[in-house]
């Protein structure tokens, strides 16, 4: 049986469909309404589409929903990835472990990115002497985190996902940067 109040994840209709709030809010905005075709008062029709067609319209409306979030993130990460060079993060590292672990882990998640661009980041700062500690932090957080998409990761998932997924993914690239450096140091 679906609860009809309010919840953490959204409210749910007399027939059981969960529904955003946040969704609801960005509908009921007037000029989202005229674009989806909605008259005033009408909810978001979450049935499942009944034809190919319809279910292409639904997907198109929601990717132009979201596309302000996404060109924000894109922008940002594009501005990170030209202002964030591999000098200035080699600046940072000390050579304590833990310390590296720590400052590769913020920078990671700070200039995020594809993945391939932290293997090529991550070579450079090897050759400059950063310890594998920081760089093994810093391709694992280039990836997993990124606080250039919380607004974005916090609009379409919830903040309270985003928090919880960020935490987790900050403590476990730390506890398997240091791992994986220590079983390469136990291996070689």
């Amino acid at each position: 049986m679906w609860a009809t109040d309010m919840n953490c994840m959204g409210a749910t209709s007399g027939d059981g469909r969960i529904f955003s709030q946040r969704s609801h809010r960005f509908i009921e905005s007037a000029g989202w309404r005229i674009l989806l075709g909605m008259e005033k008062g009408q909810k978001k029709d979450n049935s499942p589409p009944q034809s190919f067609l319809e279910a292409l319209k639904r997907s198109s409306l929601m990717f132009l929903s979201i596309t302000p979030i996404l060109l924000g993130v894109i922008g940002l990460v594009g501005l990170m990835q030209t202002y964030v060079t591999p000098e200035m993060l080699t600046a940072f590292f000390s050579g304590n472990p833990m310390h590296d672990t720590l400052i590769g882990t913020l920078a990671g998640s700070a200039a995020s990115g594809n993945a391939m661009m932290s293997y090529i980041i991550g070579g450079e700062l090897l050759g400059k002497g950063i310890s594998l500690y920081a760089v093994a932090a810093f391709i694992l957080s280039w990836v997993t985190l990124g606080f250039v998409h919380l607004p974005a990761e916090a609009e379409i998932l919830g903040l309270r996902f985003t928090i919880y997924r960020n935490v987790l993914a900050f403590s476990g690239t730390v506890l398997i940067a240091l791992a994986t450096v220590l079983t390469m140091e136990v291996l070689t």
